[in-house]
């Protein structure tokens, strides 16, 4: 939250109305998902854990309703 009060910009309010929208990491995790890297490439890319990236993927899938990385292509 500081880092991000640092740079003058502010968090997006959580709006009930949108739940299915995706945050800026969650959606450049599903385009690189997309085209077929595994979560330890992802991870190495974004330079994050691959257990962070299995955590947003899984908010993903609750938020878009999908149960598996095939579906994201449909998605997408």
């Amino acid at each position: 939250a500081r880092e991000l009060q640092a740079t003058g910009e502010t968090a997006r309010k959580r709006d009930t109305e949108t739940p299915a929208q995706l945050t800026a990491q969650e959606a450049q995790i599903v385009r690189l998902t997309s085209t077929g890297l595994t979560n330890k490439e992802i991870a190495a890319r974004l330079y994050v854990s691959p257990r962070t990236v299995e955590y947003h993927l899984r908010k993903v899938y609750t938020k878009l309703g999908i149960t598996s990385r095939h579906q994201l292509q449909n998605v997408i």
